[in-house]
C-alpha cells in the first residue's frame, strides 16, 4: 500500500463567504497542489471539502497521513462521527450535525484508506500546511473578485 502525505486547508472572506479550499498531496518525491472555491461558504465547509478532494484524488487506497490546522475537522472525523451516525446525524444536544453532507462524503472518502489524522498549527512554521493556506486564500479572493 502507498504512503501518501496529505495536507489541507480551507480559508473564507466573511464566515459566510466567499471560500477556498486547498491541499497538497505527497508521495515519495511527487508533490501535487489542488484547490479550488465556492461562491457562499464557511470556513469549516472549506476545510472539509479540501480533505474530501485531497482524498477523492487518490486512485487506489492508500496508507495516508492526513495534516490540518483544522480542530474541527480533526475532532469530528476521529471522535464525534461514530455517535453522530448512531444517532441519525445529531448532536449530543439532538439537533442536525452541520455540515452532514460533506461529513458523509468525508467518512465514505476515509473509509477507502488507512488513515491517520495529525493537527499542526495554523500560520506556524508547517511549509506544506502554510502553502495550503496560501491557495486556500488565493482561491477564495479570486472567487469574490469573479462574483
Amino acid at each position: 500500500m502507498k504512503k501518501v502525505q496529505l495536507i489541507t486547508d480551507g480559508a473564507c472572506i466573511g464566515n459566510p463567504g466567499p471560500g477556498g479550499w486547498a491541499c497538497i498531496l505527497r508521495f515519495g518525491a511527487h508533490k501535487r497542489e489542488m484547490f479550488g472555491s465556492a461562491p457562499h461558504t464557511t470556513n469549516n465547509r472549506m476545510e472539509l471539502t479540501a480533505a474530501i478532494e485531497g482524498l477523492r484524488a487518490l486512485k487506489e487506497p492508500c496508507e495516508v497521513e492526513i495534516v490540518t490546522d483544522s480542530k474541527y475537522m480533526l475532532e469530528g472525523i476521529t471522535k464525534w462521527i461514530q455517535g453522530w451516525k448512531k444517532k441519525g446525524w445529531k448532536t449530543a444536544s439532538k439537533t442536525p450535525v452541520l455540515n452532514t453532507d460533506l461529513w458523509k462524503e468525508l467518512d465514505e472518502q476515509n473509509a477507502r484508506h488507512v488513515t491517520r489524522w495529525v493537527w499542526t498549527k495554523g500560520h506556524a512554521d508547517h511549509g506544506d500546511n502554510n502553502r495550503c493556506d496560501e491557495l486556500a486564500d488565493r482561491a477564495a479572493s479570486e472567487q469574490r473578485s469573479s462574483q
